[in-house]
């Protein structure tokens, strides 16, 4: 049964790259009887394979095992319900509009969730000009501080990254109301309306 999913998960992958499987066999080392006897589900690929043909299709691993290739459910909402990973290792971090399986220094992000700002943790919003002008007396040292900060409105987010040792000043072109999210390296994601 797990042998017949995995089969047609490679069987479908490899169509959809317009690849024989002769030309996916090539790209493994393999003979192309073995493709063919994965895709009748009649074996499975040996694990030393598996990363290789993650990559060669362009799926997880976990989706290549499970045979499952079902896609997210459609997003229809606005840009102020984005969705954050972030990498506690290298403070990378990514949005997405919709579910996601992301992964940085060999380990599964999970979502990040922002929690509302106590009074205490919020930044400064000023008008300066046309534009929010955004500051805040947080530690930006290299073990505490603001990685990033994004505004977040209906039909658009922007994204302005911060470094460490760097004054914490920034500016946003005022666009009516939105939410201003911001991740510390030490006490997780935030937001705060505007």
């Amino acid at each position: 049964m797990q042998n017949e999913r995995i089969g047609k998960v490679i069987k479908v992958l490899r169509t959809e790259r317009k690849l024989t499987q002769k030309q996916l066999a090539d790209k493994l080392g393999i003979s192309d009887k073995a493709v063919s006897k994965w895709e009748r589900g009649l074996g499975a690929p040996e694990l030393s394979l598996i990363g290789e043909l993650s990559d060669v299709l362009d799926v997880s691993i976990g989706n290549l095992l499970s045979g499952d290739l079902s896609p997210n459910d459609s997003f229809g909402g606005n840009m102020k319900n984005l969705k954050y990973y972030i990498c506690n290792n290298c403070n990378n971090f990514t949005a997405s509009t919709g579910n996601a399986e992301i992964s940085c220094c060999g380990k599964k992000l999970a979502q990040q969730i922002p929690v509302k700002a106590a009074d205490e943790e919020k930044l400064t919003v000023e008008m300066v000009e046309e534009d929010w002008y955004i500051t805040s007396n947080h530690p930006m040292t290299k073990a505490h501080h603001i990685s990033f900060v994004a505004f977040a409105t209906g039909d658009r987010v922007q994204i302005i990254k911060q470094y460490p040792e760097w004054n914490f000043e920034i500016r946003f072109p005022k666009r009516g109301h939105g939410m201003l999210i911001w991740y510390c390296t030490e006490h997780g994601l935030f937001h705060q309306l505007l």
